[in-house]
């Protein structure tokens, strides 16, 4: 009995101690296996992968999917683009800026050369052309020359013509020669009259030879050329010096090249013109502008550009159509910057190009103002605000300027920034008045924002014109009405824009667009019934103008007419309590009430 004690109690106590150490061996390393699970688990959190938008990387999303704004895959977000590299500038991934196809390039500095082209026609020179005229007064008995565009040789003769005149000449040279001897000054006289009609010696002593004289007298070529025209037919009868071909020596022509005033300030004596012709593909002429008209036509607006070319086998033909270039090289000054018409992007007043900073953080771009100069083609020259040597977007700007307008930063249209304008809200991001949750057929409340008394002053102008609209209707005056809205037009167009910023310039772009829709069509309207259809889209457009904005010191007053717009009412405002209604007139002067006040 006490043996069997002993030998379960050996048992259990083996069982204890095999336990205690399977415990220690086994269950340590499980629960440090688990502290090390949770740890990993607990990392993987900490760094978990953060979606974005390579357009709008206001976006943050902690799963992939679509960006909420463009529909565009999200990408993961790279560790250095949370790192901030200056609080106005643009930080971009290198695959954002692939997918938007943004290339940079150098600044650089060189000979600012303008590409002026010209279009032009060849003329015959000028100097080169002469009338060949009848020396003898008579009737033409024969033509030589009997078609323009012939060749004719210097002293060829052309034409053959009878001259009474002549014959009777030619007597009294023959009595002449009888008393010679006697008479020497007579014949020399008699002999100068042959030769005031262009006779040749020759050709007089061929006549004192024959002793006869002659019916018809022939006429030469003065000079060689081509007959550009024939002036007179066999039989007609022609006075002295009266012309009878036009012929022009194709030697040497000009091309009279069109030069528009725009590119006048370019275009110098003494350029070279390198130019075309589309009949003679494949060769290109050369020569020198020698002459510049010092008066523009006034009809074509132009000033001609004369450039001399040899015509070597009479290649150029007169009316041949030309086209030139003139390489325009500018002063050179030592601040001076060439870049590509694609870096630069214009507001009207300002022009803006997007600078490229690289660091160990990324690449980011910062908008800069730069003062232009001479457009060259495909460049322009900046005179200033970038320096050789820095990098700037050349492609792409556009897409740059749209991701700073979504982050607030300074963009194109907002040069001191503000906050994002989506007209969504996704991430928290404000909502515009004109949001899509509105009830359908409802109008949008007109939220209130702050300007500066800069853009008050600028909007006054407005209300000035809007009550004399008003005034022109209640009187029932269609001209004065459709004046003073025209005017209102021109004053709304006149407000320059950039002086609203942040989200008072999107409020101004929506109220304004609505204005002048409503103003589009005024003065083409036929009655004044249609006018004042119009006087109430413009009147709400005031109304919401004035609640957004309010520049007046003064109450302004919004009264109402519920018999206008075919009994569904109609607002409009005024700077006194007392009804006047521009919708009826005199017909019903006083009809309306005050629906509301604006202080």
């Amino acid at each position: 009995m006490n043996a069997n004690k002993k030998i379960i109690i050996v048992a259990l106590s083996t069982l204890a101690i095999g336990l205690l150490l399977g415990w220690l061996i086994f269950g340590g390393s499980s629960s440090e296996s688990k502290m090390d699970d949770e740890h990993q688990h607990t990392t993987e959190i900490a760094g978990e992968t953060v979606w974005t938008c390579s357009m709008h990387p206001q976006i943050r999303q902690s799963e992939p999917g679509d960006c909420p704004i463009c529909g565009m895959d999200l990408i993961p977000l790279e560790d250095d683009q949370d790192e901030v590299l200056d609080p106005m500038a643009v930080s971009m991934s290198p695959t954002a800026m692939q997918l938007a196809d943004i290339r940079t390039a150098t600044v650089g500095t060189m000979d600012p050369v303008k590409t002026v082209r010209l279009n032009g026609k060849v003329q015959e020179d000028e100097r080169l052309v002469s009338s060949q005229s009848s020396h003898i007064p008579g009737r033409i008995e024969r033509l030589n020359v009997n078609f323009t565009g012939e060749y004719v040789r210097r002293g060829q003769v052309i034409a053959y013509i009878y001259s009474p005149d002549l014959v009777t000449a030619q007597e009294e040279l023959f009595e002449a020669q009888k008393i010679k001897d006697t008479q020497p000054q007579l014949f020399k006289s008699a002999r100068a009259k042959l030769k005031n009609w262009k006779l040749s010696d020759g050709q007089i002593d061929k006549i004192l030879e024959s002793g006869t004289p002659s019916d018809e007298f022939p006429i030469t070529a003065d000079i060689s050329g081509y007959v550009l025209s024939k002036n007179v037919n066999v039989g007609d009868y022609i006075k002295r010096g009266e012309p009878i071909y036009e012929i022009a020596n194709l030697s040497r022509v000009w091309v009279l090249f069109d030069v528009y005033e725009s590119d006048m300030p370019w275009i110098n004596k003494g350029d070279q013109v390198r130019f075309t012709v589309q009949s003679l593909p494949g060769q290109t002429f050369e020569s020198k502008i020698s002459f510049l008209d010092p008066v523009i036509n006034p009809k074509t607006r132009v000033a001609k550009a004369r450039v001399e070319v040899p015509n070597k086998d009479n290649q150029l033909k007169p009316e041949m159509f030309a086209s030139g270039t003139v390489e325009a090289t500018l002063p050179k000054k030592s601040n001076n910057v060439i870049v590509p018409k694609t870096a630069v992007m214009w507001t009207g007043k300002r022009s803006v190009v997007y600078v490229k900073n690289t660091s160990g953080s990324g690449v980011s771009f910062m908008m800069r103002d730069v003062t232009l100069g001479p457009g060259l083609g495909d460049s322009f020259i900046v005179e200033s605000g970038l320096e050789e040597g820095e990098e700037i977007a050349v492609n792409g700007t556009f897409s740059i300027d749209a991701a700073a307008q979504l982050v607030g930063k300074p963009s194109m249209m907002n040069p001191e920034g503000g906050p994002a304008m989506t007209g969504h809200n996704h991430g928290g991001m404000e909502m515009s008045a004109s949001s899509s949750t509105s009830t359908p057929g409802k109008k949008a409340e007109v939220k209130s924002v702050s300007i500066n008394q800069k853009a008050k002053d600028a909007l006054k102008p407005l209300y000035e014109e809007y009550l004399n609209f008003k005034d022109a209707l209640v009187a029932d005056n269609l001209a004065e009405a459709q004046s003073a809205a025209n005017e209102l037009k021109a004053k709304l167009d006149a407000v320059n824009m950039s002086i609203f910023t942040g989200a008072s310039h999107n409020a101004w772009m929506d109220h304004s667009s609505d204005l002048k829709n409503a103003l589009q069509h005024v003065q083409h309207l036929k009655d004044i019934e249609a006018v004042r259809k119009a006087f109430q889209q413009v009147s709400e457009g005031m109304i919401d103008l004035t609640k957004a904005f309010n520049p007046l010191e003064k109450t302004l007053y919004v009264q109402f007419c519920p018999m206008a717009d075919n009994n569904k009412g109609a607002n409009w405002l005024s700077t006194e309590e007392e009804i006047r209604n521009p919708y009826f007139g005199e017909a019903m002067l006083t009809c309306g009430e005050v629906k509301s006040t604006i202080k």
